[in-house]
């Protein structure tokens, strides 16, 4: 009896179902920020004037970096909860650090590679000593926030406004909020390393079927730790961008942060499972999350109601993204 392989053959049909089947749920969530956008811009006169759009796209900077990031870790079949806090210890160390007259080029420096080495030491855990990713970033979303209180006593420190630091949460480039083209440079990269690098592939192929990697070359252990790298980097750099805009630091900030980034990134069709990640997708999810707050602040419904609204809508949308997508290519 052959014990060859069986390789199943690519489903013949039109150029344009196969394209429609393949990028059905990026498709689908970009129908569905339409159909948001629509919604509020029928609702609300406010909803789409220039100076609302741009406070959106500033707003949402942060949350977009990090879901870039969280897209890797995702994708290799991890997840890190340690992001908002994180977030939290940056925007409150780095407020310290500039009121103690550090000059603002090195405090930015010195926290990102704060950010950096939190990921390193949750990656090492993860990957070297193969505790699973939830329980090793909940411990961190634990210690990183609890530290930040320690420091600051729960106290809001603020920022001199005459610092040029500050600029980095306030500024314009052409005509564009300095945050969000920051993020647009990192949505970018993110799309470029993700499909077109060979760390991006080794990514997808841990994510797919770890062991089979491992025995491909792939040096597992070392990917998987520099994709927490990669969120404990783009955490330090969104809690910067939010100090900088905000004039404070405080160590209640970015509380419910981690669950908005990974409803961004299953909302744009990275499986939770691993082995498939799209940075087009997750920016779209991200936007989506960011017009629905804004469009319900707009509408006036009530705060206490918005995080209900935000919560249902996203599950509709990720249960129309999962069930009938899936159910569509079975067929």
């Amino acid at each position: 009896m052959s014990t060859a392989p069986v390789y199943e053959r690519r489903p013949t049909g039109p150029r344009h179902q196969d394209f429609l089947a393949r990028h059905a749920q990026v498709l689908s969530i970009a129908a569905f920020f339409a159909l948001m956008v629509l919604l509020f811009s029928t609702r609300t006169d406010a909803f789409l004037s220039q100076i609302n759009l741009l406070n959106l796209l500033r707003q949402s900077a942060p949350l977009l970096i990090v879901a870039v990031a969280m897209t890797f870790v995702i994708t290799t079949g991890g997840i890190d909860l340690s992001v908002g806090s994180t977030v939290a210890l940056v925007n409150a160390l780095v407020a310290l650090a500039l009121q103690a007259g550090i000059p603002w080029p090195l405090a930015v420096l010195a926290m990102l590679l704060l950010g950096a080495l939190v990921g390193l030491i949750q990656g090492w855990f993860v990957a070297r000593e193969g505790i699973p990713a939830f329980i090793v970033t909940l411990a961190g979303l634990s210690i990183l926030r609890g530290v930040a209180l320690l420091l600051t006593q729960g106290f809001s420190i603020p920022i001199d406004s005459s610092n040029w630091f500050v600029q980095l949460g306030r500024g314009w480039i052409l005509g564009m909020p300095l945050p969000a083209m920051v993020a647009i440079l990192v949505m970018v990269l993110g799309a470029v390393v993700l499909a077109s690098t060979r760390f991006g592939r080794y990514v997808t192929a841990i994510g797919a079927n770890a062991e089979a990697a491992r025995r491909a070359g792939i040096g597992v252990q070392r990917v998987t730790m520099a994709v927490y790298v990669l969120t404990g980097t783009a955490a330090a750099l969104a809690g910067i961008i939010i100090a900088a805009r905000l004039g404070s630091g405080s160590s209640n900030a970015a509380v419910g942060f981690e669950l908005d980034v990974i409803a961004a990134v299953v909302l744009g069709g990275t499986s939770l499972m691993g082995g498939r990640g799209s940075i087009l997708g997750t920016c779209l999810g991200g936007l989506t999350i960011a017009v629905i707050g804004n469009g319900l602040i707009l509408a006036h419904i009530s705060p206490f109601f918005t995080q209900i609204v935000t919560g249902l809508i996203i599950l509709a949308a990720i249960w129309l993204n999962t069930k009938v997508f899936r159910g569509g290519r079975r067929q």
